[in-house]
């Protein structure tokens, strides 16, 4: 009963209060994402000298391998861009909602907001802040309790092997030129041997093999 009555006079949140504390963690998170973004890219420009190293001694194999690495590494860079981007749309929709709350005495529910988390919940990296996120808009109002089912919209994996095969194919024209383009025959022919000799020959052909497992390692945390 007591707790019912402490419950009854305590005051509610100010809703722009808590949009500036959603609004501050929002940006921090943003912050976050800039910094792992600027990581990987430092990573890269060191696996991009091992390519041309690679290309120099005739090495395809191993510079095919760094140059998938480049892909992977760039898909993450633009799923952290996209994560940035929705985390922006949520504190607009956020502000137009303490906008609302200003006229009608209340935050109203949100569905884009809503979407938006739901879609922020599915990436790893993000999975435990939007969780947080979730927990205090839904206890403002801003948007119902929901369960997080992830949809895997994962391409067939045939698809996504070749489309990331010409990917690889393309960074290294970028990188190693005319040398990769006279090879990539070659490249070719690799892609059916077992992946056994692929790594044999990796490990004796890249100089800074150290490098390259600190740069999966962190691709791997992303």
């Amino acid at each position: 009963m007591k707790k019912r009555v402490i419950q009854m006079i305590k005051p509610k949140p100010d809703p722009k209060q808590l949009l500036r504390d959603w609004q501050s963690k929002l940006r921090q998170e943003c912050r976050n994402i800039e910094r792992q973004i600027r990581d990987i890219q430092r990573e890269e420009r060191s696996v991009q000298k091992a390519i041309k190293d690679a290309a120099k001694r005739n090495d395809m194999v191993s510079a095919k391998a760094l140059a998938k690495e480049i892909v992977s590494s760039r898909r993450t860079v633009n799923k952290l861009y996209e994560n940035k981007a929705q985390m922006n749309s949520i504190s607009m929709h956020l502000g137009e909602s303490v906008a609302v709350a200003g006229t009608v005495g209340h935050l109203s529910k949100s569905a884009e907001v809503m979407k938006l988390l739901n879609n922020l919940m599915k990436a790893p990296q993000m999975a435990a802040t939007m969780q947080e996120f979730s927990k205090e808009m839904t206890k403002a109002g801003v948007i119902e309790e929901f369960v997080n089912d992830a949809i895997d919209n994962a391409l067939d994996s045939e698809d996504m092997e070749e489309e990331i095969d010409e990917e690889v194919d393309q960074v290294l024209t970028a990188i190693a030129g005319e040398t990769a383009a006279e090879l990539s025959e070659a490249v070719r022919k690799e892609r059916i041997k077992a992946p056994a000799q692929k790594e044999e020959a990796i490990a004796e052909g890249v100089d800074d093999e150290e490098e390259l497992e600190e740069f999966r390692a962190r691709l791997a945390k992303v």
